[in-house]
């Protein structure tokens, strides 16, 4: 049976956001107060290991269960000239990462995590969303149930990343949608196209919120009429996080576009999310600041697969290292002032 029979039936399931355990989240902001350090001294590591509390429910967070999710798709906005690269290469980097040669395996390997890679009817591209929607609706909600699927029950935390040539043109499309602006405010370099390169991508952005007019006032149209399969499923695998309460990790540009609609569908629907890194892409971290988040990690990078979300697993291992193996005052026996 499917998980989604329609939009609505989504739109419903986008409504159903549990909260965080606060009283978790209240016992490990104690904790913190009485390790043997002064108040406040580790920053921002101090605030990811109360995150992770809130959300896995339990005063002393985990990480044996972290798994990177990688979704690949294919662009029909490709035909376009937005790339640097041409569209077959998404196909070649997804055997690729099969093979174990990407940098996401490298990272997933060094930060204990598992990755799965689903590639997402890579053989048939969206619709050109300059001129007609990219996905119709049968094929947008599988893309988002195959995301909300691919969560395992019991996760620690998940990491989401992607593959699909032409998807910072479709990232840019879906945060003008949603925040406002023309493809010159939200296109970036990607791939590294040049300057002509960079004019067609804003020129595409700017006629797919021509085409897609006034439809684009909701935030699963938006992402049905200028997404992509992968940011569909991105999306879906989000949601399906915040239902699980389980905190998820989101990488770049593509990344954040792809779950800006849960943001944008209800107050704290990216409550259970952080900004693992801000990309080299102009618009990520703008987006950022449009999201509310603030990225653990700033290194420039702009590969996607999910590499710099993933690079910043190990900063939530060093913050719960801390959290949980340090002692208190009274464990030993240092005055507190």
């Amino acid at each position: 049976m499917t998980r989604f029979p329609s939009i609505d039936d989504l739109r419903t399931a986008c409504n159903d956001r549990p909260s965080g355990d606060e009283n978790a989240a209240r016992t490990a902001t104690a904790r913190q107060a009485v390790l043997t350090k002064p108040p406040g001294s580790l920053g921002r590591l101090e605030e990811a290991a109360i995150r992770l509390a809130r959300w896995q429910g339990r005063d002393k967070p985990a990480l044996d269960e972290v798994h990177v999710l990688i979704f690949a798709g294919s662009h029909g906005v490709t035909a376009r000239g937005v790339s640097a690269f041409p569209a077959e290469v998404t196909a070649q980097m997804v055997a690729n990462f099969s093979a174990g040669g990407a940098a996401i395996n490298q990272l997933a390997k060094q930060a204990g995590a598992s990755l799965t890679v689903t590639p997402l009817e890579i053989e048939r591209p969206t619709a050109d969303f300059t001129q007609a929607p990219a996905m119709d609706e049968a094929d947008f909600l599988r893309a988002v149930e195959a995301g909300f699927d691919a969560v395992p029950e019991g996760a620690d935390l998940v990491s989401l990343g992607e593959m699909g040539i032409g998807n910072t043109t479709a990232a840019a499309a879906l945060a003008a949608a949603l925040f406002g602006g023309g493809g010159a405010d939200w296109v970036g370099r990607g791939t590294g196209v040049d300057d002509a390169g960079l004019s067609r991508k804003a020129e595409a952005v700017d006629a797919a919120l021509a085409c897609h007019g006034e439809t684009l006032s909701d935030p699963l149209e938006v992402l049905r009429r200028v997404g992509g399969r992968e940011l569909a499923a991105m999306f879906g695998a989000a949601l399906s996080a915040r239902q699980k309460r389980i905190p998820v990790l989101l990488d770049g540009f593509v990344c954040g576009s792809a779950v800006a609609p849960l943001a944008r569908l209800g107050e704290g629907g990216l409550a259970h999310a952080i900004a693992g890194h801000v990309s080299a892409e102009p618009g990520h971290r703008k987006l950022l600041a449009e999201l509310g988040l603030r990225p653990l990690l700033d290194l420039d990078m702009r590969l996607g697969e999910g590499s710099g979300a993933c690079l910043a697993i190990n900063i939530l291992r060093g913050a719960l290292a801390c959290h949980n193996g340090m002692a208190t005052f009274a464990e030993a026996g240092v005055s507190d002032g």
